[in-house]
C-alpha cells in the first residue's frame, strides 16, 4: 500500500471514532462575583499552587584578564573590549571590590618591571574611572615580573616572546558585594 493510502485509511478512522460520540451538555455557568459589598473578594489562585519567590541567583566573583602583548601601558582594542564586558558585568554593577594586578615580563630590571606593571594597572584603573567606577573600591597592585603566566624564555635560555607578551597583563577581580550569599 502507497503512503497516500495509509494516510486516507488513518484519516478515515479517525473521523469514524469522532464521530460516535455524543457532544457534552454545556457546563453549569460559573459562579459570577457577587455585587454585595459587604461580600470580601474570593482569590482565585489557590494557596497550594502560589510560587514561592526565588531569591536571586548568589554573585560570584569575576576575574578578566587584560594582555599587553607588545609592552608599554597603552590600552589596545581588545583590552577595552574586554574592560567594556567588566563594566557591564553584574558584579560590577552591584559595587564588588575591585582589585588591579599589574605584571611585566623578565626583559629589564626589578625597577623597570615593577613600574611598567603598575603603570599597566594604573592605566586600567583609569579606564574603569571613566566608565564610572568608584576609585574607592579599587586597589591597585604592581607585581613587576614575579607572577608569570608562562616561561619568559625557553629551554635554551632564548627569550621565549609569546611567553614573555602572555606575562605583560592586567589582572581584574571584582568581589562579590558585601552581604552578598555567596561572600
Amino acid at each position: 500500500m502507497s503512503r497516500r493510502h495509509w494516510i486516507i485509511l488513518g484519516t478515515a478512522a479517525l473521523l469514524a471514532a469522532c464521530g460516535d460520540r455524543q457532544p457534552e451538555a454545556p457546563a453549569e455557568p460559573a459562579a459570577t462575583p457577587s455585587s454585595d459589598p459587604s461580600t470580601p473578594p474570593v482569590s482565585i489562585i489557590r494557596a497550594e499552587v502560589e510560587e514561592e519567590a526565588v531569591p536571586p541567583l548568589p554573585i560570584e566573583p569575576l576575574a578578566v584578564k587584560v594582555g599587553f602583548p607588545d609592552g608599554g601601558a597603552e590600552l589596545s582594542d581588545a583590552a577595552m573590549e574586554a574592560l567594556g564586558e567588566v563594566v557591564d558585568s553584574r558584579q560590577f554593577k552591584e559595587g564588588g571590590v575591585i582589585t588591579i594586578s599589574g605584571h611585566s615580563d623578565a626583559a629589564g630590571s626589578d625597577a623597570v618591571n615593577m613600574r611598567a606593571s603598575l603603570a599597566r594597572a594604573e592605566a586600567v584603573r583609569d579606564w574603569l574611572v571613566e566608565h564610572g567606577a568608584d576609585v574607592e573600591r579599587m586597589t591597585v597592585i604592581g607585581f613587576g615580573e614575579q607572577n608569570p603566566v608562562e616561561p619568559n624564555a625557553l629551554p635554551d635560555g632564548s627569550p621565549n616572546e609569546a611567553g614573555r607578551a602572555a606575562n605583560r597583563r592586567v589582572e581584574v577581580l571584582i568581589a562579590p558585594p558585601e552581604g552578598d550569599a555567596s561572600s
